[in-house]
C-alpha cells in the first residue's frame, strides 16, 4: 500500500495535470499536455487547422469540423479568444483532438503539419463598407497567413473564404509563387456558399427538397461575377424569363441580403460556416481517395481567358486535380459571363499587383 505522502504527491501531480494554474496555462507545453495525451488515441484521419477561428465564420465553422468524422486533429488559431473557443469546443464528445493557438507568435506551430488549412481570417462586410473597403484589410491579413503557410505546411491544400476571394485567391497564390511553394491545384476559394444559394433558392421556386437540386455556379464570388448557370440544373427543369433573372439576382445579392436583415450586427456567419464545412469536407472526402468528388470552386483555370475563374472541379488527393468546362450556355447566361469576365479581371489583377508592388 502507498505511503500518504506518496499517494498525496501524486494526486497533487494529476491535479496539476489536469487543472493547471494560470502561469502553468501561459506555457505553451503545459497547455497542450492535455490534448497530447489523448492525441495517440484520436480517430483517423486528417489534421485541419482554421485560422480565424474565434470570429463570426470561424467559431460555427470550428463547431462542424470537429462534428466531422474525417479529422483527427484540429488546430484553432486566431489573434484573439482563441484560448476560450477551443477549451469550449474541446469539450465536444468526438474524436478530433482540439489545439488552440493564439497570436502572431503561435501561427508556425498552429500550422506545422496539417493536410488542410481553412481561412475565414478578417472583417465581415458591415452595411455601407465597399468590398474595396474590405480589400484593404483582408488583403494584408491573407499575406501574413499564407506565408506562414508556405514555411510550414507548403503540401496543405488551402480552402480560402476571406473576401474579396475574387481578390485573396490572386493573393495567396502570388505569396506562394514568391516562396516557390505554389501549387495551383492546392489552393482553393471557397465559393460554396453561392451554391448552397442557389440550391436552397432554385428549390422553393420549384418546391423540391434543397438536397435533391443541383445548381453549378460559376465565374466569382461577388455581385455579378456569381454566375448560376441555371440551364444546368439537376433535376433537369425549365425557368420563365422573369424566373431566370429573379433568381440570378437573389443568389448575385445573396450576401447583401443577410447584411441588411442583420442591421448592422453581422454578414453571413452561419450559412458561410455550413458552406465552408459542406466544401471542406468534399475536400477531405478527395484527400481520402473517394471517386467522382465534384464541387464548385475558384482556381486557377483555363476555362476563360482570365487566370483565376469558378467552375465545377473534381477533387482528389492532390486537391483540384480536374478543372471542367462551363458546357453548353444559354443566351442569358453568355450575356451574365461577359458581364463577370469584365468584373474579374480587375478584381483578380488588383489582388495580384497588391503583392507584386
Amino acid at each position: 500500500m502507498e505511503h500518504s505522502s506518496e499517494a498525496h504527491h501524486r494526486i497533487a501531480r494529476i491535479s496539476a495535470h489536469l487543472y493547471p494554474s494560470k502561469s502553468q496555462m501561459m506555457d505553451e507545453s503545459c497547455k497542450l499536455s492535455r490534448a497530447d495525451c489523448r492525441a495517440k488515441g484520436g480517430a483517423p484521419g486528417f489534421k485541419v487547422a482554421i485560422l480565424g477561428a474565434a470570429g463570426g465564420i470561424g467559431q460555427p465553422l470550428a463547431m462542424l469540423m470537429k462534428m466531422n468524422p474525417l479529422v483527427s486533429v484540429l488546430h484553432l488559431y486566431d489573434v484573439v479568444n482563441a484560448p476560450g473557443v477551443t477549451a469550449d469546443i474541446s469539450h465536444m464528445d468526438t474524436g478530433a483532438v482540439v489545439r488552440g493557438f493564439l497570436g502572431q507568435a503561435q501561427l508556425e506551430n498552429a500550422l506545422t503539419g496539417m493536410d488542410l488549412v481553412i481561412i475565414p481570417a478578417g472583417v465581415p462586410r458591415k452595411p455601407g463598407m465597399t468590398r474595396d473597403d474590405l480589400f484593404k484589410i483582408n488583403a494584408g491579413i491573407v499575406k501574413t497567413l499564407c506565408e506562414g503557410i508556405a514555411k510550414c505546411c507548403p503540401n496543405a491544400i488551402v480552402n480560402l473564404i476571406s473576401n474579396p476571394v475574387n481578390s485573396t485567391v490572386p493573393i495567396a497564390a502570388e505569396v506562394f509563387k514568391k516562396a516557390g511553394t505554389y501549387d495551383p491545384k492546392k489552393l482553393l476559394g471557397v465559393t460554396m456558399l453561392d451554391v448552397v444559394r442557389a440550391n436552397t433558392f432554385v428549390a422553393e421556386v420549384l418546391g423540391l427538397d434543397p438536397r435533391e437540386v443541383d445548381v453549378p455556379v460559376v465565374g466569382g464570388h461577388a455581385g455579378v461575377t456569381i454566375l448560376p448557370l441555371l440551364s444546368q440544373v439537376k433535376p433537369p427543369c425549365h425557368f420563365t424569363q422573369q424566373e431566370t433573372e429573379y433568381l440570378t439576382d437573389r443568389i448575385q445579392n445573396g450576401g447583401t441580403e443577410v447584411v441588411e436583415a442583420k442591421a448592422g450586427a453581422g454578414s453571413a456567419t452561419l450559412s458561410m460556416a455550413y458552406a465552408a464545412v459542406k466544401f471542406a469536407d468534399a475536400c477531405l472526402r478527395g484527400l481520402r481517395g473517394d471517386a467522382a468528388v465534384i464541387e464548385c470552386a475558384f482556381v486557377a483555370s483555363q476555362v476563360t481567358e482570365l487566370p483565376y475563374f469558378a467552375s465545377k472541379v473534381r477533387l482528389g488527393r492532390s486537391g483540384a486535380e480536374e478543372v471542367f468546362q462551363l458546357g453548353p450556355l444559354n443566351e442569358f447566361e453568355r450575356d451574365g459571363l461577359e458581364k463577370a469576365k469584365k468584373e474579374l479581371a480587375g478584381s483578380i489583377e488588383k489582388g495580384a499587383s497588391f503583392i507584386r508592388k
